[in-house]
Order: C-alpha cells, then sequence, then structure tokens
C-alpha cells in the first residue's frame, strides 16, 4: 500500500469531497434541529403524545439506511434530494427524543411561577423551558451529528455528495491500483469530520449552557 503515492497530488479533489461531507451534514442537522424542536413543542405537553413520538422515532432509528434510501431513490431519482431527506429523517430521531426528554423534565414549580407572573405559554416555552432543556437537548444533537457524518457515506450509492463516494469506489476496486488507499483516506476523513464536528458542538455548549444547568 503505498498511501503517499495515491495522496500525492489529490489535496483538491479530497479538501473538497470533506468539505461536501462536513457541508452536508451541517445543513441536514441544523434543519432536524428545526424540525425536531418544533415536533417536541407540540407533544411534550401530552404523556400520550410524547411517548408515541418517542416510540415513532426509536422505530424509526431501526430501519436500515440502504433500505429507505432504495425507497427514497424511486421517488426523488439519483443526488442530492434523496441524500438530504434521508440524512434529515435520521437527524431529526435523536434531537427529538431529546428535546421530549429535556423538556419534561423541567422543573414544574420554575413553569408555575413563570406563568404566575403573567407569562404567555410561547415566552414560558422560549424563556423558561428551552433553555433548561438546553442540555439534553445539545446531547442529542452531539448524537444525531455523529450518526449523520456516517450514514451519509451511504449517500454515494445515489451518487449523493461527500466522502462515501471515495470510499465506496475503493471498496469496488478492492486488489486494484490505490483501491485500499481511496477506502482508507475516505474513512480517515469522515472520523476526522466527525471529531472536528463534535468539538465544535462541545463548544458551543460551553458557550449556551448556564453553569447553573451543567
Amino acid at each position: 500500500m503505498d498511501l503517499r503515492r495515491f495522496l500525492d497530488g489529490r489535496g483538491e479533489q479530497l479538501a473538497f469531497l470533506t468539505y461536501q461531507h462536513a457541508s452536508l451534514v451541517i445543513q441536514c442537522v441544523l434543519a432536524a434541529v428545526v424540525i425536531a424542536l418544533v415536533l417536541a413543542a407540540a407533544v411534550y405537553r401530552s404523556r400520550a403524545g410524547a411517548a408515541i413520538a418517542t416510540a415513532i422515532a426509536s422505530v424509526g432509528m431501526t430501519i436500515p439506511s440502504l433500505a429507505l434510501l432504495a425507497l427514497l431513490l424511486l421517488v426523488f431519482g439519483l443526488g442530492v434530494a434523496p441524500s438530504v431527506t434521508m440524512l434529515g429523517f435520521y437527524a431529526t430521531l435523536p434531537i427529538l427524543t431529546s428535546a421530549i426528554v429535556g423538556l419534561r423534565a423541567v422543573p414544574p414549580n420554575i413553569v408555575e411561577a413563570a406563568r404566575g407572573i403573567g407569562m404567555p405559554r410561547w415566552r414560558v416555552l422560549a424563556t423558561v423551558e428551552l433553555p433548561h432543556a438546553w442540555p439534553v437537548i445539545l446531547t442529542g444533537i452531539r448524537v444525531s451529528t455523529q450518526l449523520v457524518v456516517g450514514v451519509a457515506t451511504v449517500v454515494a450509492y445515489v451518487l449523493g455528495p461527500g466522502l462515501g463516494s471515495l470510499i465506496f469506489s475503493g471498496l469496488a476496486r478492492l486488489g486494484g491500483a490505490g483501491a485500499l488507499e481511496s477506502a482508507l483516506t475516505g474513512t480517515v476523513l469522515v472520523v476526522i469530520v466527525a471529531l472536528v464536528l463534535d468539538g465544535l458542538l462541545v463548544l458551543l455548549g460551553r458557550f449556551t449552557v448556564s453553569k447553573g444547568l451543567v
């Protein structure tokens, strides 16, 4: 295996694929945060609604990514659309679960105090409940990000963007020149993306989580 020879002259291509992968993950997770928080806000006050949403999220996590991608391929065809749809789906599930858990764990006396001074329901949610639930929600976002970084490699099967193309083109040519180097390089870059994004989320937590909640 001559990894140095494989990397020589491919710096720009590898940087572009890494950027594509990271950008795809970030955009899908950001969209998932919005969707998950809206859904959680709609159901968390109802015990039955929260239980149903959590159960659906748990079942959704068991769906094989390749099977879901194949179904989306029939609807959207090749390219970005099935990739984003699948990743957005998987990204939403851990965040939805953590948001429901976090919001339901807010001490009732704090919520009652906020209502007692005349705060409307939406303001209680925005200024009291979400800040208290944020550490749990952020944990869900971290889990979601790591999940999506890995699953995003699969979208190469539908010509989606990212490092998956490097990995699977290498696996498809195992035994050929540069095949192992291609798969190994793609895998290492995926791990680096995962570590960098998780590090950024840890920093986000340090700046956004109240010290009294840690």
